[in-house]
């Protein structure tokens, strides 16, 4: 799927997306200037945090937020 796709599949089906691809950053970031709403991606570049580090923050992403919180939002890790 394309970017464009996959970030629509994703809202469709309420899921937050978790990539390390700059293109679809671009993509939601295109959304956002649109105003088009999407359910959200969590991005992180490969080189600047482990698999371990996102496990964590994605863990600790789990438990303090919902679902409702995400919608038309980008965020960065690591977190802090």
């Amino acid at each position: 799927m394309d970017d464009d796709q996959l970030l629509q599949r994703a809202t469709e089906l309420g899921r937050v997306l978790v990539s390390q691809d700059k293109d679809l950053l671009r993509e939601g970031a295109r959304w956002l200037r649109e105003h088009k709403n999407f359910s959200g991606i969590i991005y992180a570049h490969q080189l600047r945090i482990t698999v371990g580090q996102m496990v964590e923050d994605l863990e600790l992403i789990s438990a303090a937020t919902s679902q409702d919180e995400w919608w038309g939002r980008i965020e960065y890790l690591p977190i802090g």
